[in-house]
């Protein structure tokens, strides 16, 4: 089933709105990330769309249907939270059951129903532990079938990885995914991690103060970033930026004139970052001071200074000894050019 937000206004007196003419779409049998940082209003339009908020103006649709009026129980959405909220004197079969027993569904179809969802959960041999003798990821993934118990058109996830330790993290995250795309239901993951929302989600909507940001696949929000925000917010190491003032006397690429006379930041991809020539079309090559180098895992992080900024590189090999100055090659593909206002307005990668 599609949902769609459509104009959403959001706002109490006396009160900066929380959203203004908010819309969005998570397309039907998709996995959608919502990724934004704290206080962006993803959990918020959580509840707009659950019927635990009502909006000032605007729509809620689930496919053709208005649901704005309607209230959490009469829209057919299934939902689980970071703390799992299991109730703590029922086991696994139980709470999984739960929702269906209070929906009158005769006692022989619960049963089945629940061994169907423990077996796609994979807790099967846990439905007669309680969850004080249950790990948190085995706690989630309880919540996961107790949400799905009542076939809902819609999952609404709020969350679900953050008290996880990293190994569970990965874990739990494939295993979203993997339930996701063998039931086909419309999911809506909300996170602010966006390694989170880069591996499961078909397509992530960042948002931030309470504006869509823009959408997209992970690949498009870090190769076609549409401001410096996304462009900051999408990538691991961050994004290198200083102003275009300090890259100006050393720019070697064509950028049309009118373009820089609009520019006020540079973004540098860490992948753009050289100390040797490329064959690559180079943007700008800088005198710069090496300071260090990281190995992390697979991959090295070199440090430099230019002028009074640092830059990080992942595209040089470690160097023995590690020279104390050198010229840094930054190639145009990965640099991106932003307007005062934080709108991207040059990509190296389409020049």
């Amino acid at each position: 089933m599609q949902l769609t937000l459509q104009d959403i206004t959001l706002a109490y007196e006396r009160q900066p709105p929380i959203f203004t003419h908010f819309n969005c779409t998570v397309p039907d049998g998709e996995l959608v990330a919502l990724l934004g940082p704290s206080g962006s209003g993803k959990t918020t339009i959580l509840n707009l769309i659950a019927g635990l908020l009502t909006p000032t103006a605007g729509q809620v649709l689930f496919a053709n249907t208005d649901v704005t009026k309607q209230n959490v129980r009469t829209r057919n959405i299934g939902m689980v939270f970071q703390d799992y909220a299991l109730y703590p004197h029922f086991n696994v079969l139980d709470n999984i059951a739960f929702p269906l027993k209070m929906a009158h569904v005769k006692k022989a179809r619960r049963q089945q129903r629940v061994r169907e969802l423990a077996q796609l959960v994979h807790v099967t041999e846990l439905v007669d532990k309680f969850p004080s003798m249950l790990s948190g990821g085995q706690q989630q993934r309880v919540a996961i079938a107790r949400a799905l118990a009542k076939n809902p058109a819609i999952l609404l996830l709020d969350e679900p990885l953050s008290n996880l330790d990293a190994a569970l993290r990965n874990e739990l995250r494939d295993e979203i995914r993997r339930i996701q795309q063998a039931i086909g239901i419309t999911t809506l993951f909300v996170t602010h991690d966006q390694a989170d929302a880069l591996r499961i989600a078909d397509k992530i909507i960042v948002l931030a103060n309470g504006q869509l940001q823009q959408s997209g696949t992970g690949t498009d929000l870090y190769r076609r970033p549409r401001n410096l925000f996304v462009a900051q917010f999408i990538g691991t190491p961050q994004i290198n930026t200083l102003p275009i003032a300090a890259l100006l006397p050393y720019i070697t690429t064509a950028v049309p004139t009118t373009i820089l006379a609009q520019t006020a930041m540079v973004g540098i991809r860490s992948e753009a970052i050289s100390l040797t020539p490329t064959d690559k079309i180079v943007l700008t090559k800088l005198p710069v001071t090496v300071t260090k180098q990281e190995q992390l895992g697979r991959e090295v992080q070199t440090y430099s200074r230019y002028q009074k900024y640092d830059l990080i590189s992942t595209a040089i090999p470690v160097l023995t000894p590690l020279p104390q100055s050198a010229p840094l090659y930054i190639t145009a593909k990965g640099c991106y050019l932003f307007a005062s206002d934080g709108t991207c307005i040059w990509a190296g990668g389409d020049a």
